[in-house]
């Protein structure tokens, strides 16, 4: 366990101040269940020498066990403390990396799997110009307002940069629905919620936390989806058990400062398509790659040039087993920008939900042992920054932009955004 949590940066010595933690709440357990055993004694003499009619006995008796129980209390609030405190430590714990994932601390380290196409494309001109500016331009991205309703990095989209948003949302959601359900989940969850996907104690900053109701706004729908069936057993026979949704996802950025923030390259709101799925171990390596084929046909039928890499272990998240990035070009910025993230997160995620299914059997109390399952979700994309390399690679010498014909259905068959003066 040290061994594989070094992978991902865990300092050994945490390990040992958990195991040290642990000991000491189960003495002080063992010592609670003892008190409170010789408590249950002492009132079963009170109680029988009442019966004889020895008073004294069973005052002297009772007096003793009143003062048992305050020390069985005190023990119990230590034995308590002692457990919360084991309780946090392992929720600041991240999963075991795969054995597979490359070793590695920083972005340097991540493998390039492949990229499509092949050879990589050349640019005109007329492409090198940030999507801000193209969109400034075309009308279709207003910045300054955006700033001025909620602060720097809400992007306000206008007329067919809205729809260029609300189109690629129903272009995925067509693509994934014929094997996943589709789910519109709510956008403010519980604690509780954002505990089972890992995203809490560790990433609080990052997100946004409505302290009157202690609601917070979901960073991606992996996080409603994940605890859809919190505290259930589920039916084996039903397992990979796919979901999908569109929403909006909400994201602080707490640790952009010094990173470029233009545009739309990091945003606090975004729209995403996620893909969800419970599996069982066997199911779960190709759910993960049928995951990952799928971002990818949507990035081709779109026309961008994308690649993907194996995120290295200093690299994957903290629920993640094993990640898989997909990044696309965009000319105008001259940057590859990740528009999705395909992790496994092996039973880490069911455990802190208490998901399981009962192999060899159905979700009620026949069949075999209860399991945990084994979680996946990715982003089937991520919203902003397609939108950002779309205009950018779709862009004309004249100002105009051409999208793809695969989203023609979706814009009323309008594929050209025109210059306001055009």
């Amino acid at each position: 366990m040290k061994a594989a949590l070094a992978r991902k940066g865990v300092d050994p010595d945490d390990v040992d101040r958990l195991l040290d933690a642990d000991r000491r709440a189960r003495q002080a357990v063992g010592a609670r269940d003892e008190l409170r055993g010789r408590v249950k004694d002492l009132s079963r003499q009170v109680g029988e020498a009442r019966r004889t009619g020895d008073t004294a006995l069973a005052a002297d008796t009772a007096d003793l066990s009143r003062a048992v129980g305050e020390e069985e209390a005190a023990l119990d609030a230590e034995a308590a403390a002692f457990q919360a405190e084991v309780r946090e430590m392992l929720l600041w714990l991240p999963n075991l990396p795969d054995p597979e994932a490359p070793d590695g601390v920083g972005p340097e380290d991540n493998v390039v799997v492949r990229r499509w196409p092949d050879e990589p494309r050349a640019y005109g001109d007329e492409q090198r110009v940030p999507h801000w500016d193209v969109g400034a331009a075309l009308g279709i991205l207003d910045l300054e307002r955006g700033a001025k309703l909620s602060g720097s990095m809400f992007p306000l989209y206008r007329g067919l940069g809205a729809r260029l948003i609300r189109a690629l949302t129903a272009f995925a959601l067509d693509h994934h629905t014929e094997l996943y359900e589709e789910i519109r989940p709510p956008t403010l969850v519980r604690t509780e919620t954002m505990v089972s996907t890992g995203h809490l104690p560790k990433f609080a900053d990052d997100a946004y936390h409505l302290e009157r109701d202690d609601l917070w706004a979901i960073p991606t729908a992996e996080v409603p989806l994940t605890s859809m069936f919190r505290d259930e057993i589920l039916d084996e026979a039903g397992l990979p058990l796919r979901l999908t949704a569109g929403t909006a996802c909400f994201r602080r950025e707490a640790g952009s400062a010094g990173r470029d923030t233009r545009g739309l390259l990091r945003v606090h709101e975004f729209d995403k398509v996620e893909l969800f799925a419970y599996a069982t171990a066997e199911q779960s390596p190709p759910e993960h790659t049928d995951m990952v084929g799928r971002a990818e046909t949507l990035l081709q039928e779109l026309g961008l040039e994308y690649r993907v890499l194996d995120l290295c272990t200093g690299e994957l998240g903290n629920a993640a087993a094993r990640t898989f990035d997909i990044e696309v070009y965009a000319p105008g910025c001259d940057m590859w920008l990740e528009v999705s993230s395909v992790s496994w997160c092996t039973d880490y995620q069911a455990r802190r939900a208490n998901i399981r299914y009962r192999a060899g059997g159905g979700g009620g109390s026949g069949g075999g042992q209860p399991v945990f399952v084994h979680t996946l979700n990715g982003s089937a994309i991520a919203w902003a920054r397609v939108w950002a390399a779309l205009v950018e690679t779709g862009r004309r010498s004249d100002g105009s932009v051409v999208l793809p014909a695969a989203l023609g259905r979706y814009l009323g068959g309008r594929t050209v955004i025109e210059p306001p003066s055009a």
